[in-house]
């Protein structure tokens, strides 16, 4: 297996700036793919080691180019992720005026985070969606639209302008993106982090989402995103993507990763990896009765019950 890393690029993109941030990456040979779907499939076909990609921003949710792969395409599971602070510059060819700028592109998933900003300075213009915010620079570059949201960076390496910077509609916004890989034994607990799972319910029925929540809730088990994606199987038909707190070697993760395995039609383990918030909040400690030790103690309980030595 080649000893890369694929990304979403081109180069210029966000995606290439938070993976840059990965002491690894020093060591990788970082190779820009045309869209999430192309830079996973390149980790499932052997091209790539892992692929790095965009799973959720702060303004709008989860990504759902890359939740939709991760749920319905060849299993694949995340390793490392990395959140990136996000602002986005108006990029155009050298020497145009921002009132003559008419149509703009970006990444769908920019939109939202500069919909007010456009709404302000430019409400007349159109706005065309680009396979990333680095591809939509290269297309004002080419003359197909007149300006780009993008990462300020972006400029220099597609020969354009900042026509303004600082542009976001939400105060701190950010952008988690991760490492993904082909499936393999996870990495030892950190002591801080989260795993992901994605639900398919055996039927629909009053109270099913209380149901698999009530894994999580029993054990005091914080939930961190949970978000609902169709499963092409027709209305009303969903499965739901899961992060949860804590790692699979925990005691309460593992049961609770138990439960669901009984109760549900389908569990996609996803993957338990080192938080990147653990930085920005303090770790809530185990409510009581869910630290591992506890678990042990319970389990022993019932197993001198079983013996006879209660």
């Amino acid at each position: 297996m080649s000893a890369s890393y694929a990304y979403l690029g081109p180069e210029g993109t966000f995606t290439e700036v938070a993976l840059r941030t990965l002491p690894e990456a020093a060591t990788r040979e970082l190779v820009p793919y045309v869209s999430v779907q192309s830079a996973l499939d390149a980790v499932r076909d052997g091209e790539a080691e892992a692929a790095f990609v965009p799973i959720e921003n702060s303004v709008e949710g989860g990504i759902t180019t890359t939740l939709d792969e991760l749920v319905a395409g060849r299993p694949l599971v995340i390793y490392r992720e990395v959140l990136l602070p996000i602002t986005f510059a108006l990029l155009a060819r050298p020497g145009t005026p921002l009132a003559a700028v008419k149509t703009v592109t970006a990444h769908p998933a920019a939109q939202p985070q500069v919909r007010n900003w456009l709404k302000t300075h430019l409400p007349h213009v159109r706005w065309e969606s680009a396979a990333s915010n680095a591809d939509g620079a290269r297309l004002v570059q080419e003359g197909r639209y007149d300006a780009a949201f993008a990462g300020e960076f972006a400029a220099a390496r597609y020969g354009l302008e900042v026509l303004e910077s600082g542009i976001h509609d939400a105060e701190n916004a950010q952008t988690r993106f991760v490492l993904v890989g082909r499936p393999a034994r996870p990495a030892a607990p950190s002591g801080a982090d989260k795993t992901s799972v994605v639900l398919w319910q055996r039927d629909d029925h009053p109270g099913g989402l209380r149901d698999l929540l009530g894994e999580f809730a029993g054990r005091g088990i914080n939930l961190m995103l949970l978000q609902s994606r169709p499963t092409g199987a027709g209305i009303g038909n969903y499965c739901f993507c899961v992060d949860a707190e804590g790692h699979i070697t925990d005691r309460r993760m593992a049961e609770a990763l138990m439960g669901l395995k009984r109760i549900c039609l389908q569990v996609r383990f996803l993957g338990s990896y080192p938080r990147a918030d653990v930085g920005a909040q303090a770790l809530r400690p185990p409510l009581a009765g869910t630290s591992d030790e506890e678990f042990a103690a319970a389990a022993d309980w019932v197993a001198r019950c079983q013996d006879g030595r209660f």
